[in-house]
């Protein structure tokens, strides 16, 4: 296999109520079986804190995935 079966971008995005999201896109190659992308995923989910915001299969069977996790801001804390 010549090419990598896997590509990432990531971008930070708002949607409403104050509450953000950061998007993991990730374009799956067709070489990859159904329970190889199926675990791929659960472990990212698990270890990683991302769930499933969009899964489209392409006609030349390629899948495009768009994970998402929350973005979670600290306040700074006052010191006395």
């Amino acid at each position: 296999m010549s090419r990598p079966p896997l590509l990432t971008t990531g971008r930070r995005q708002g949607m409403g109520s104050g509450v953000e999201y950061e998007f993991e896109r990730l374009t799956i190659s067709r070489d990859l079986s159904r329970s190889s992308v199926t675990r791929m995923l659960v472990d990212r989910a698990e270890h990683g804190g991302w769930e499933l915001d969009r899964l489209r299969l392409s006609p030349d069977g390629t899948r495009r995935v768009v994970l998402r996790r929350k973005i979670i801001r600290q306040r700074p804390t006052l010191y006395v």
